[in-house]
Order: C-alpha cells, then structure tokens, then sequence
C-alpha cells in the first residue's frame, strides 16, 4: 500500500511527491469542459504504454470509437495498446455496472482478473448516481460496494464525477469513501479560459496543496504546472557572495558602491524611454564579456525588435544568441499564464546554467494577475537568489517618481536589493533624463541625482565636475534642487542677475558624456 503509483500526467506526480498510493480510489471533479475525461484517459494510456499497467475503460456516454478519436487527437495509439491487450474499453450501462458490483463473483471483476488490470476509469460518477436516485436505489450502499470491490481487485481506480449547480455536485458522504479527490476548475478572466487544478485530499501522502494551472495541450493532454509559489527552497541558508557585477557603466558602478552585489536583484523603475531596456542590454553584454551566461525575458518587445533597436546603440546581440551566450524568451503578454510562464524560464535556467537575468517588464505581471502578482515576483526572487543568479526587474510606474507605485502596489520594492530610478525632467521646453539610486543592500550608495544620455555604450552619465554652474538656460544639475519633484527650483546667482539688470544670459554649458569602455 505504501508504494506510489506514477499518474504519468505532466506535472500531476510532481505535485503529488511522486504519485498516488497504490490501490488508492481518485475521484476527479470539475464541471464540463474542466478536462475530466481527458485527464483520465491519459491515467489509463501513460500507465498501459509507460509503466506497464493494464487499465480499463468503463463509459457509459462516449463510445468507444470518440475515445479512440479524443486519444488520437493527442497522438496516442491507444488502439495499439487496446490491441496489445493492454486496455480495455468497457461500454455498459450503470444499471449492469451497479448489479455487477452487487454480486461477488460478476463478469466485470472477471475480465478485469483475466487482463491484470492495474488502473480502472469509470466515467462518470454521476450517472450512476442519477440513476440510483430515478430507480429509489441506495446509492450510499452502492458507493461502499464499488469502493470495497475495487480494493479487492487491487487496481488503482479514477472515478470521474460532474461538479455542476443544477446536478447538486458530489455529495459530502461520496467525497468522503474516496482516498484522493482532485478538483478540475475552467474560469473565464478578461475572456480568456484558464483551468485550474486542486488536491482536495489524498489519503496516506503529502502533496502541494493550492491551486495548480493546467492546460490541455497537443500531443500531450493534460499537463499541470505547480503553482509558482509552492517552488521548494533549495537550502534554509540563502547562499550570498561578495562578489560584485558591473551594470556595463563605471559610473553607476561608482553611485552603487562598487557594482550589483552577486545573487542579488534590482529593480529599475522608470516610464516609457527612460532607458530601462536599454540599460539591460547594457548590463547583460557586460556580464557575457566576464564569463556569465545570459537571459532576457522579454514580455514588450518581440526579440527581432530588441536586436535591431540594439545594434543602433552598438550591441550586437544577435551574435550573442548564436554563440549560446545570450537567450531571449519571448512571450505575448495577451495569453501569459503566471505559472506556466514561470515553469518555462526555471526549466531554461537550469538546462543552460544561466545565473544573469532581466524580466522586462513586470508590469505585464500585473497586468496579468494584479492579486498575484506580489507573491509571484516574490517566488520569482527567492528562486534566483538561491541560484546566486543577478536578477533585474524592469518596471514601468507610470509615475515619474516611481516610488510609491511600486510599493503600495505592486508591493515589491521590500523583496529587491536594489532599486534605480530613471526619470524625466523638464528643464525650460527641454526634457532632460535624471537618474538616481535610493537603495542599495549592504552598500553605501551616493544619494546624488545623476543627469544622463541614450547613446551608442548604454546609458551615459553626464560629468558635471568641470562645468561652470552659473551658465544657462540648460544648467547641470547641480544647480537646481528638487528635480526627482518634477518642478526643479533654479539656484543661479548670474542668471537673477542678469534677469534683473536685463543684461543677456550667458550660454549654456557644454556637458560631456562618460567614455564607453
């Protein structure tokens, strides 16, 4: 009894710790469309073809010729196993099912005897129910009879069972004589499907409890995606290093004291062509250059895009990406699912030992799911810091500012390391880019707005430590306060002056630009 039977569902055994306890009765409910019947024929054909484990089919509203076509759909031969004697396909009523049952020696428990069956799926629960209850049948007592007669044969049996409004659902009683329950959901969100799946209970084992996603997709049928959240921790001790990273520009490196800690995560926050995929690129072709391997998770963009606005600012990335060194993962935001989405980037992480990457941008997280987003970003961190991996979010606040957006809600500004602003100011009729750096874990980072440019190198610092402050219209930034506001305050004694004596300004000062390296 103790040992676990393999569903041989994607992702199902995972959340179960590696299957269901042999001998165990599964019910699996879920309204229409949830994926039932698919869900158990693919426990019946991945245990007749992958773990050689007769299973028969008990229907009792599709015949046998639309199973054979819902299986084909998914590219099982399950006529090849049928013919192999593997599984068997039972049509019968629940009338000569319930009388089988009620005798100890029927014809039902004879064939599955006869074929060694191991896994039995009666689909459904509710017919038999049904007609119970239109014949005045003591269903209760049918129930035990099924359960106790399926023990004795020693098969491991998945029973399916509508959960709909007008049907009343599975009783209280019934849930109670089955070892496992499962719950299928289908919901509609901004009017895209989405089909969850729940283990309600399961007799004699732990598992993950929560709500899984679970798509039903070619060539594979149902696969469950354990939900983001429930990613076990590698280790109670988060791994940590000194080392530290360059963001690909020396001064920033300066303004953080050194660098991005190793293993640590950064947000950069800023509206819309402040810089904020610029500056990852920046980052990223840095890291490859000193060893590391890269990803970008691009969720704005589609990467042909990303490569050409690139290579205009002198970074080649696509020979990046040919060399191995560098993966782009796409997605379109319109059908992202939060932990498919997160199934997809673990699994290339560890494949490629990748350990530098950037999520541009996770306001499409919130887009997708604004009640979820905050403890996926924090299941999205945790997994990287325990890889040692440099992590940045990308965040567009429609705010200039920037902070109280991400704090009160996207609420994430409590698990990063590091947070940079890239701001706009208005200075005249002239918009000018402010960088700033308010938070920096373990560093004593320079508290000084930065003006910068988008050129060919990434962002580029402005040096300001040579220009004449008393110079206008366009001052360096040292000669205003209160720019992160939006509305700088000009502290010039020449241009008061001259102002006042109505003598013409002086020129603007000439403000160069960081070397690239």
């Amino acid at each position: 009894m103790s040992e676990l039977v393999k569903t041989g569902i994607i992702g199902l055994d995972e959340v179960l710790h590696g299957g269901i306890p042999r001998n165990n009765n599964l019910l699996v409910e879920g309204p229409p469309g949830s994926g039932k019947t698919t869900f158990g024929l693919g426990f019946i054909y991945h245990g007749a073809r992958d773990y050689d484990e007769p299973g028969a089919i008990v229907s009792f509203e599709l015949d046998s010729a639309k199973l054979l076509r819902d299986a084909a759909g998914f590219d099982w031969d399950l006529q090849g196993m049928i013919d192999q004697g593997k599984i068997r396909i039972i049509q019968t009523s629940p009338a000569v099912l319930l009388s089988e049952f009620r005798s100890s020696d029927g014809a039902f428990a004879a064939s599955l005897l006869a074929m060694g069956a191991k896994r039995l799926l009666i689909d459904g629960l509710t017919p038999l129910r049904l007609y119970a209850e239109i014949n005045d049948l003591p269903f209760r007592e049918d129930v035990h009879l099924l359960i106790e007669g399926l023990t004795r044969l020693g098969v491991t049996t998945m029973v399916t069972a509508e959960k709909d409004e007008s049907l009343g659902g599975v009783s209280a009683h019934e849930r109670f004589v089955f070892d496992t329950i499962i719950s299928l959901t289908r919901e509609e969100n901004r009017r895209r499907a989405h089909r969850r799946l729940t283990v309600m209970k399961s007799r004699g084992q732990d598992f993950i409890n929560g709500s899984h996603t679970m798509r039903i997709e070619p060539q594979v049928g149902v696969h469950v995606y354990r939900r983001a959240q429930s990613r076990p921790v590698a280790s109670p001790d988060q791994p940590t290093s000194e080392e530290r990273l360059s963001t690909g520009s020396p001064a920033i490196d300066k303004m953080m004291d050194g660098g991005i800690y190793k293993g640590s995560v950064t947000l950069v926050s800023g509206i819309s062509g402040t810089g904020k995929t610029v500056f990852s690129v920046q980052f990223l072709t840095h890291a490859i250059k000193n060893g590391h391997k890269a990803l970008l998770v691009s969720l704005d963009e589609h990467p042909r895009q990303l490569v050409r606005n690139a290579k205009t600012l002198g970074f080649d990335l696509q020979a990046l990406v040919d060399s191995g060194d560098l993966f782009i993962h796409y997605e379109s935001p319109l059908e992202l699912e939060l932990d498919v989405h997160f199934d997809r980037i673990v699994k290339l992480v560890e494949k490629e030992g990748i350990d530098c990457v950037v999520f541009d941008s996770i306001a499409v997280y919130e887009m997708t799911s604004r009640a979820e987003v905050a403890d996926y970003l924090y299941a999205l961190a945790s997994f990287f810091k325990n890889r040692l991996a440099t992590t940045l979010f990308n965040y567009e606040s429609p705010e200039l500012l920037g902070v109280s957006q991400i704090s009160e809600e996207l609420k994430g500004s409590h698990l990063v390391d590091n947070i940079i602003l890239l701001n706009y100011v208005e200075i005249s009729t002239v918009l000018r880019r402010a960088l700033a750096i308010p938070k920096v874990r373990g560093s004593r980072n320079v508290q000084v707005t930065r003006e910068y440019a988008i050129g060919v190198g990434g962002l580029l610092l402005v040096d300001e430590s040579g220009s004449d402050t008393q110079a206008v219209p366009q001052l360096p930034f040292s000669s205003y306060y209160g720019l992160l506001s939006r509305s700088p305050s000009r502290q010039s004694p020449a241009v008061e002056e001259a102002v006042a004596s109505g003598a013409p300004l002086p020129d603007s000062a000439h403000l160069p630009t960081e070397k690239t390296q």
